[in-house]
C-alpha cells in the first residue's frame, strides 16, 4: 500500500506512477524471491563445520585459499583433494603425507600421519611399541598410560558417498590449524592415520558428474540428472568393484596398500565414513546385536556402544536425527567397519543420508551438500575425543584381546592348516593373501598325508593357530552352519581355501613346521624332455588360459585332448594341451622362446616330446585333437548389467590373462556387427533394453558358430527368448501360506529368504570339457542368489549338479535348500554350430573365488568343441 499527498491536479499524474508502481512490483517480487533462494544455496564457509571458541593457526591454508571453493560448495575432485593434502604437509610440522600406492587409473593412495612434531620425531620407535600390544610374551611390560592410541581414519570407500570425503578436508584443516589445549592434548595422545579418500577413481568419476550438471539454482529434484548417474556410477573402483568387500582377500591396488598400512600399526579403532539412502538420516555402529561374527569378542561390542554415545551427543548438540543397532551388522570381515574385530581393533561404521549430488529433496526436507559434510565432521570429532578419553581401555582391550587370542589358540584342537594344490599358482596367491595380513606361514619339510590327501612339499604350505592373527585366521578358514539371525548385510560364508579351490585338511596334532615365508613369489614351471617332436602340459594350471592365448595371439597351432594319453612316460589327462612343432607359421626356435615364456611367467610344467606314438591313450596325431581357435570377445555392459559382475569378469580377463575384450554398451548392441566376435558374455543383468532385431541378430550369430556365455538372471532371458532351455524351479504350493503372521514381521521374514552368500559343493563331470582341468568331481561353489535350474533330461546334459547334501557353509533357508538339491548349476546348449552355455552362479566372484575362474575360461575356449548331444 502507497500513502502519497498530492494536489488535485497533479492525480493524474500520481495515478499513472502508483500503476507503474504496481507493475514493477508483480516483477520485483519473482526477482526477490529468486534472492532469496539463491541466497539461501549460497556457498557454506568453514565456520558452518569448526567448533566454536577455536582459534586456528593463519599459517595453515584453508581449503577454499586451495581448491577455490568452499567445501561443500562443490564436490572436491580428487586432484583437488591432492593438492590441498600436499598443502598441509608443507604447512603443517603436525602432518606427513606418504603416498601409500597407485589406483588401477594411476590415481595417489595418500595416508596423512597426524600427531604432535615430539610424536612425529619418535614415530618409528611408537609404531613399534604399539605393534607389541599383540605379542602376548611382551604386552604385559607395556607402560599403556604413557601410550599414544591409534587412529586410522578413512573416508567415502564407495565414490558417489562423497560427504565423507568433503569433510575429511574440514577435519585435515581441524587437526592440521586448530589451536589450544584440547587439540593439543588429542594429538600427543593419539596417531591419526588419515585417509582422506578410500577409493580415489570413483570419487573422481561421481564428482565430475555431479559437479557438471549442477545449475546455479541448484535443483533439488530427484528426478534431476545430478542425482541420477550413468552406468555404472561412482560407487566402485576403476574394474567396477566395491571395495568395501576386499579388505581382508585385498584383490585390489587401493586394498593392497590400505591392508599394508592397517597391519604396520593395527590402529585401536577404524572409523568408515560412508552414505545411504537419501530417505534415511545418519547411522553410527553397533550394528544389529544378533548379527555379530561369533569370533568377535563381546567387549568389542561393549566398546563400540560406548563410543556411540559420544557420536550420540556430538550430534544431539546441533539436533541431527540418527539411528543404530539396526539395518547393518558386523559379520563379515571383508568390511571395513568389521575387518578390524577380528584384529583387537573397533570398526566403527557411519552411514550419511546422501545428497547425492548439491541439494535433493527427502522425506526429512531439503537434503544439502553441506549438512551432510558436517554430519560426518562432527562424528570424526566425537570419535577422537571417544578415543582419548577411552584411550587406556582402548589399548588395554587390545592388549587382552591378542593374550585371550593365545589362550584359545593353546586350546583349539586345530593346530594348524595345511594347503597346497597341483596348481602352484593358486597356492601361491592363497600365501601371498595370507601374509599381506601378517598370517604366518610356513613351508613343509616332506611330503605329507592327511585324511587321505597327500600335499607336496614343492606345493604347499601350513599355517599354525598359535599366532598372532590367530583370530582372523580362523575368520579365513571357519565354515559355519548354524546363525543367530538369518540376515545378513553382506555374505554369510567365505570360507578362503574352499574358494581358492585348494586342497586342505585340519592338523590336530602340533605341527612340524618348515621354513618361516617373509615373502612369497610367483613360481616358474620348468621345461623338461629334449624331444623336437610336440610340446605338451597339463590342464591344471590356474594360468593355462594366459598361456593359450598367448600362443594362439602369436599365431600358433595349438590342440586340446578330449582323450588320455601318454607322452615321455607321462599321463596327461583330458584337457591336456599338444603344440606341435613342425608345419607351424613360426620357426621351432622361435616356437621355443614362447614355451619359455609359458614356464617363466605362467607356472606351467611343460614336456618336449620326441614322439607322437602313444599305446596305451591316443597317440598325438589323433582327431580327438581339438584345434583352438583364438577367443575375440564382447561383453554386454550397462542398462540392466549388474556393473560388479561385469566388472569381475573385465578384471579377470584384463588383468590376470591379458585377454583382450571389448566392453559392449546394450544400447550398442543392437546396432553393433556381431560377426568380429567368437564369444559374448552376458554377466548377471535383465537385459530389457535389447531389441527384437538384436534377439534375431544374435540368434543368426550362435548358428554361425558363435559361443554365448550367460550367468544368473541371463539364463531367464536366454530362456524367455529362445537361446535354450534353462528353466527355473517353480515354487511348491504351501499348505500354510496364509498362515497369519505378525505385520512387524515382514521385513524378518523376507529378508530371511535371500541367500546372500553361501558355499555349496557340487558333483562334476571330468570329463566334460568345460570341467577340464579340475582334479576332484567335489567342486565348491559360491551361491548369492536363489536360482535353481531343474536338471536338463539328456543323459550328457548335467555336468555340474548340486547333490542331495551339498551346503558346506553359510545361510540359507530349508525351503531353498530343498530347491538347491539336485538341480543344475552349468548347462549347454547347441543353436546350428554355434553354443550357449549357461551358468547359475557367478564364476568370478568379487575376485578371490579363483576355484571356479576355470570354468568361465573353457567356456571361452573349449565352448566350441562341446558336443550337440549334450545339448539340454
Amino acid at each position: 500500500m502507497y500513502f502519497i499527498r498530492c494536489t488535485l491536479s497533479e492525480k493524474p499524474i500520481i495515478y499513472a506512477f502508483l500503476i507503474l508502481l504496481e507493475s514493477m512490483k508483480k516483477l520485483l517480487i519473482p526477482i526477490l524471491w529468486l534472492f532469496v533462494s539463491v541466497l539461501s544455496q549460497a556457498q557454506t564457509d568453514l565456520s558452518y563445520y569448526l567448533p566454536a571458541g577455536v582459534q586456528y593457526n593463519p599459517a595453515i591454508p584453508t581449503p577454499q585459499s586451495v581448491l577455490g571453493h568452499e567445501v561443500g560448495e562443490w564436490h572436491v575432485t580428487h586432484d583437488k583433494l591432492v593438492y590441498y593434502m600436499i598443502a598441509l604437509d608443507k604447512a603443517s610440522d603436525r602432518v606427513s603425507l606418504q603416498i601409500t600406492g597407485y589406483t588401477h587409473e594411476a590415481r595417489p593412495l595418500l595416508l596423512l600421519t597426524i600427531t604432535t612434531p615430539k610424536n612425529h620425531q619418535n614415530i618409528e620407535a611408537l609404531r613399534t611399541q604399539h605393534l607389541q600390544l599383540g605379542d602376548a610374551a611382551k604386552s604385559s611390560s607395556l607402560d599403556i598410560k604413557n601410550m599414544p592410541a591409534v587412529f586410522y581414519l578413512g573416508c567415502s570407500i564407495h565414490g558417489n558417498e562423497a560427504s565423507g570425503a568433503n569433510a575429511g578436508l574440514v577435519m585435515a584443516y581441524h587437526l592440521a590449524a586448530a589451536q589450544g589445549a584440547e587439540i593439543e592434548k588429542y594429538l600427543e595422545n593419539t596417531v591419526i592415520l588419515f585417509d582422506p579418500s578410500f577409493n580415489p577413481d570413483g570419487l573422481q568419476r561421481f564428482s565430475a558428474w555431479v559437479n557438471s550438471r549442477k545449475s546455479k539454482v541448484i535443483s533439488t529434484d530427484p528426478n534431476d540428472t545430478e542425482h541420477n548417474e550413468a552406468w555404472p556410477g561412482g560407487r566402485f573402483n576403476h574394474y567396477w568393484f566395491d571395495l568395501n568387500r576386499d579388505w581382508l582377500v585385498a584383490q585390489n591396488p587401493e586394498s593392497q596398500a590400505r591392508a599394508k598400512q592397517f597391519q604396520a600399526w593395527r590402529p585401536n579403532v577404524l572409523t568408515d565414513h560412508h552414505e545411504q539412502g537419501t530417505n534415511a538420516t545418519f547411522f553410527f555402529m553397533p550394528g544389529v546385536p544378533s548379527r555379530v561374527n561369533p569370533i568377535t569378542p563381546e567387549k568389542n561390542q561393549e566398546l563400540t556402544r560406548k563410543m556411540g554415545e559420544y557420536h550420540a551427543k556430538a550430534l544431539d548438540e546441533i539436533g541431527s536425527l540418527y539411528f543404530t543397532q539396526e539395518g547393518y551388522d558386523d559379520f563379515y570381515y571383508g568390511k571395513g567397519s568389521t575387518f578390524p574385530d577380528a584384529q583387537g581393533s573397533i570398526g566403527i561404521l557411519f552411514e550419511q543420508a546422501s545428497s547425492r549430488g548439491h541439494a535433493q529433496e527427502s522425506v526429512n526436507g531439503v537434503l544439502r551438500f553441506p549438512f551432510t559434510i558436517r554430519n560426518h565432521f562432527v562424528t570424526m570429532l566425537s570419535s577422537l575425543k571417544a578415543i582419548n578419553e577411552m584411550r587406556e581401555e582402548l589399548l588395554n582391550f587390545q592388549r587382552d584381546f591378542f593374550k585371550n587370542a593365545s589362550a584359545e589358540a593353546a586350546k583349539d584342537p586345530v593346530k594348524a592348516y595345511i594347503f597346497g594344490s597341483k596348481d602352484k599358482a593358486r597356492v601361491f596367491h592363497f600365501a601371498e593373501m595370507a601374509l599381506r595380513q601378517k598370517v604366518d606361514v610356513y613351508k613343509i619339510n616332506s611330503n605329507q598325508t592327511i585324511n587321505g590327501k597327500t600335499f607336496d612339499a614343492t606345493s604347499s604350505y601350513m599355517i599354525p593357530m598359535n599366532q598372532t592373527q590367530y583370530k582372523l585366521i580362523r575368520g579365513m578358514f571357519d565354515k559355519q552352519v548354524k546363525f543367530k539371525d538369518s540376515i545378513f548385510y553382506d555374505i554369510s560364508s567365505w570360507t578362503l581355501p574352499l574358494a581358492f579351490g585348494l586342497d586342505y585338511e585340519e592338523v590336530k596334532a602340533s605341527p612340524a613346521l618348515g621354513e618361516k615365508l617373509t615373502e612369497v613369489t610367483m613360481p616358474q614351471g620348468k621345461l623338461m624332455g629334449t624331444g623336437d617332436y610336440a610340446y605338451v602340459f597339463e590342464p591344471y594350471g590356474y594360468y593355462t588360459h594366459r598361456a593359450l592365448y598367448r600362443l594362439l595371439d602369436r599365431k600358433v597351432r595349438v590342440k586340446v585332448s578330449n582323450e588320455i594319453f601318454y607322452a615321455g612316460g607321462k599321463r596327461f589327462e583330458r584337457g591336456s594341451v599338444m603344440i606341435p612343432v613342425d608345419n607351424q607359421t613360426l620357426a621351432p626356435d622361435q616356437i621355443s622362446v614362447l614355451i619359455k615364456e609359458i614356464t617363466e611367467q605362467d607356472a606351467i610344467d611343460v614336456y618336449a616330446v620326441g614322439t607322437g606314438l602313444d599305446y596305451k591313450g591316443v597317440s598325438l596325431g589323433s582327431s580327438s585333437f581339438y584345434v583352438l581357435e583364438k577367443p575375440t570377445i564382447a561383453m554386454l555392459v550397462d542398462g540392466g548389467v549388474s556393473p560388479t559382475d561385469a566388472g569381475e569378469i573385465w578384471h579377470l580377463l584384463d588383468t590376470r590373462f591379458q585377454i583382450p575384450v571389448t566392453l559392449l554398451p546394450t544400447s550398442v548392441f543392437n546396432s553393433a556387427d556381431l560377426e568380429k566376435y567368437t564369444t559374448i558374455i552376458f554377466p548377471e543383468g535383465s537385459y530389457q533394453g535389447i531389441s527384437e532385431s538384436g534377439k534375431e541378430k544374435l540368434k543368426s550369430w550362435v548358428q554361425a558358430g558363435g559361443v554365448l556365455i550367460g550367468f544368473e538372471r541371463a539364463l531367464s532371458w536366454f530362456t524367455a527368448n529362445g537361446f535354450g532351455k534353462f528353466e527355473v524351479k517353480k515354487e511348491e504350493e504351501k499348505k500354510d501360506a496364509a498362515k497369519p503372521r505378525s505385520y512387524a514381521d515382514i521385513n524378518e521374514d523376507f529378508g530371511a529368504r535371500a541367500t546372500s552368500g553361501s558355499i555349496f559343493e557340487a558333483d562334476a563331470d571330468l570329463t566334460h570339457p568345460i570341467m577340464y582341468g579340475y582334479t576332484n568331481s567335489k567342486v565348491p561353489l559360491f551361491k548369492g542368489n536363489n536360482i535353481f535350474i531343474q536338471k536338463a533330461t539328456g543323459a550328457y546334459s548335467n555336468p555340474l549338479t548340486y547333490g542331495n547334501n551339498p551346503l558346506l557353509s553359510g545361510y540359507i533357508t530349508k525351503s531353498n535348500l530343498e530347491k538347491l538339491k539336485n538341480s543344475s548349476v552349468l548347462g549347454t546348449t547347441s543353436m546350428g554350430q554355434g553354443r550357449v552355455i549357461g551358468f547359475s552362479e557367478n564364476m568370478a566372484f568379487r575376485a578371490f573365488w579363483f576355484g571356479t575362474n576355470r570354468m568361465l575360461l573353457n567356456s571361452i575356449f573349449l565352448g566350441p568343441m562341446i558336443s550337440s548331444q549334450a545339448s539340454r
